[in-house]
């Protein structure tokens, strides 16, 4: 039976939702051998799947491991979902924005990995943090605080976690069914009923053409709904860095002075874009322009700053680091200068992630070890003047040989005469 639903793939049919289950549940037991699965992938890449496979798909990963039932939470719960960029501690201030406007922030997040950051690993920068967090305990601190933010459960589609590995070495991973299926796969799982999904296109991101990322959005809020969930997706840039810091404890800090309303900046845009949508689908502000002023006020009464060390403390981390920043981990810093005068007239957002990941701020594979002081710093961003010899970015490490760091940062950061400033925000899909 394994053959003939990998024939019929091949043969571009369309798979029935009973196909599906049985191919993903051959994968969990170990029926269907790895070579099997390796063909279906390529099966799929080549022929693609209808909305309505990729949704059978994803619902039978979804129910493949636990399932987080948040029904007797009260309240209606929010998430958020990246799918991976530079600088992109948007969680970090728009997770307890949402808490203090009245929302119930259920975050599972994951660790970082190649040049694109995690939010778990940013947390655990923080002193003590735990993110291993068990379902009835993120439950209470939900019931507590209205915010929770969770290192997803190594049983949480564990039938992802097996396609995923073998599309990494089949050259499958472009597959856009396979991409939506995995992502939409551990949101259902999670549990949330409102989800707000911020798909990066660019240098940085996954998604490199506006065209793939827009495909990719359409088909993650259609399975959404269809699962009966609210869904919305950005498509926003990811060209350059969201932020200025690229590193966990260094992306903390600029976190806390966001909430702080010390800094301003794309980071914090996309923060209300994001957050105002989510407002909205869950009947929290009756338009965008309310919900927008309500995050806003969530910042300037610090009520936002106070839900974020609220969570902290309760997930056993010292909440002191966020005002006293000489707590948290910061490794050795070296200074990069401009090398003629100009302007920042780009940034490459993945050859500065690459920097930061060759400092040892990011890691390679997984069950790699991190350096959570390690990262870059930027004095200077898009836009701004420079002149020659001048700090531009900070560089900070363990390791004593910064010259492949340096040769990403001179790829990174191109100065010239003027700057060409891209949109923040490219694209909603509703």
């Amino acid at each position: 039976m394994n053959t003939e639903l990998i024939r019929r793939k091949r043969d571009g049919l369309a798979l029935t939702g009973g196909e599906i289950e049985e191919f993903i549940s051959g994968c969990l037991s170990g029926e269907w051998a790895d070579y099997q699965i390796s063909a279906m992938l390529m099966a799929i890449y080549l022929n693609g799947m209808t909305d309505e496979e990729t949704f059978e798909l994803t619902r039978a990963m979804a129910y493949s491991g636990d399932v987080c039932d948040l029904s007797d939470v009260a309240g209606v719960k929010l998430d958020k979902r990246s799918s991976g960029g530079v600088s992109d501690g948007v969680t970090l201030i728009l997770a307890p924005m949402l808490a203090a406007c009245g929302g119930v922030v259920s975050k599972m997040s994951g660790r970082g990995l190649g040049h694109t950051g995690g939010t778990v690993d940013k947390l655990e920068s923080i002193p003590h943090m735990r993110l291993d967090i068990p379902e009835e305990r993120f439950k209470r601190l939900l019931r507590e605080n209205r915010i929770c933010v969770t290192g997803q459960s190594e049983n949480m589609a564990p039938a992802d976690k097996i396609l995923y590995a073998l599309r990494d070495v089949t050259a499958t991973v472009e597959s856009i069914p396979l991409i939506a299926s995995s992502i939409m796969s551990k949101k259902l799982a999670a549990g949330a009923d409102c989800i707000m999904l911020d798909v990066k296109c660019g240098s940085g991101a996954f998604m490199k053409e506006l065209d793939r990322a827009r495909e990719l959005a359409r088909l993650m809020v259609w399975i959404g709904k269809r699962a009966g969930k609210r869904v919305q997706a950005a498509i926003t840039d990811m060209n350059r860095p969201l932020g200025r810091a690229i590193g966990n404890s260094l992306e903390i800090m600029e976190a806390v002075r966001i909430l702080k309303c010390e800094e301003k900046g794309p980071l914090l845009d996309v923060a209300l874009l994001l957050g105002s949508r989510l407002l909205v689908m869950a009947g929290l502000a009756q338009n965008g322009n309310e919900a927008e002023k309500k995050l806003e006020e969530s910042l300037r009464s610090l009520k936002a700053l106070e839900r974020f060390e609220k969570m902290v403390s309760a997930q056993g981390g010292e909440a002191e680091a966020l005002h006293d920043f000489k707590l948290l981990p910061v490794s050795q810093e070296y200074e990069y200068k401009a090398k003629e005068s100009g302007y920042i007239s780009r940034i490459d957002a993945q050859a500065l992630g690459t920097a930061a990941l060759s400092l040892g701020a990011g890691r390679e594979k997984k069950g790699d070890g991190i350096d959570y002081g390690a990262g870059v710093y930027l004095d200077k961003t898009l836009g701004d003047e420079v002149q020659k010899g001048e700090v531009i970015a900070r560089l900070y490490t363990k390791k004593s040989d910064l010259s492949q760091a340096e040769a990403y940062l001179d790829q990174a950061l191109q100065i010239g005469p003027e700057a060409l400033i891209p949109p923040v925000v490219y694209d909603i899909i509703e």
